[in-house]
């Protein structure tokens, strides 16, 4: 018999969420977690699986006035009473377990005013929140939205403290991207271990690394065409306009049916997985 590996699960936690859950985070006392969907956090205990308790709540008593939803949730990596959760409108939001049960009022709100003059008909949709995560150290906080990466630090509300452009390219393609629902994708994003880069997908299953010290950035490609196993992946172009070199890409050429959502680092070594659409790939620094 061929050996046959399947998972079973040991808990089921049911019956506390009305719509899809978008974010499940353990809190640091390890005994705790939350789970968020597009209205409502809930703590569950990891033991009890009949009950939970509800710590957020944005349902409207009329549904017509609903303005926003909840994106994404994390708890604090070191603080148990500190949590966050994004919005579809770009906001952030830091609550404190300890000030009330129900965490309706947070005691932070994080938003970056927005220019008037580049204001659009996809505006409000590209400055959704798409992914919130904690640094390692607890300092710093890192959201991305539709074109970008930033990085807010927790003692100041007003403006992020790094802004990081993704794919600023895509801006002349909104158009297009709405047209076929790209505009809507959910991207995520993550720190290196020491908290010194950052990484985040794109389209044509290139994804980007961001140097925090040295302010330098990368594009890569996780393709089976151009990743041979122990070879070392080239950096990646794209040609906004005007005349493409030789190793560019064209914005016109790129398969937006070919995106990396989810990326995930090591917590210890240069060691990053990265899943680009039914595939997972792993890759690690040359050093190792």
């Amino acid at each position: 018999m061929d050996l046959m590996v399947e998972a079973s699960p040991r808990r089921i936690f049911a019956n506390a969420h009305t719509y899809h859950i978008n974010s499940i985070s353990v809190n640091s006392d390890h005994e705790t977690y939350l789970s968020a969907d597009d209205l409502r956090i809930n703590l569950w205990h990891l033991e009890i699986t009949d009950r939970s308790f509800n710590i957020v709540d944005i349902k409207p008593a009329n549904m017509e006035e609903l303005t926003e939803v909840i994106t994404a949730a994390e708890f604090h990596p070191h603080q148990c009473n500190v949590l966050v959760y994004s919005s579809s409108k770009g906001t952030i939001r830091l609550c404190d377990m300890r000030s009330s049960a129900l965490c309706d009022r947070h005691s932070k709100f994080f938003e970056e005013p927005e220019d008037p003059s580049s204001r659009s008909f996809f505006s409000e949709i590209i400055s959704s929140v798409s992914d919130v995560k904690f640094s390692h150290s607890g300092r710093y906080m890192m959201t991305r939205d539709y074109l970008s990466v930033k990085v807010w630090d927790l003692n100041m509300e007003s403006r992020p403290v790094e802004t990081h452009q993704v794919h600023e390219y895509l801006r002349s393609k909104l158009c297009s991207l709405y047209e076929n629902d790209c505009i809507f994708d959910k991207f995520e994003c993550c720190w290196n271990g020491c908290d010194s880069a950052i990484m985040t997908g794109s389209y044509n299953n290139f994804f980007r690394m961001f140097d925090r010290t040295t302010w330098r950035d990368v594009t890569l490609e996780a393709s089976r065409e151009n990743s041979k196993p122990r070879a070392s992946l080239k950096p990646r172009r794209v040609c906004a306009g005007g005349k493409r070199k030789k190793d560019e890409v064209s914005v016109d050429s790129l398969d937006f049916s070919k995106k990396i959502l989810h990326t995930a680092w090591h917590p210890a070594e240069n060691i990053i997985a990265v899943a680009a659409t039914n595939n997972l790939y792993i890759f690690q620094d040359k050093a190792n």
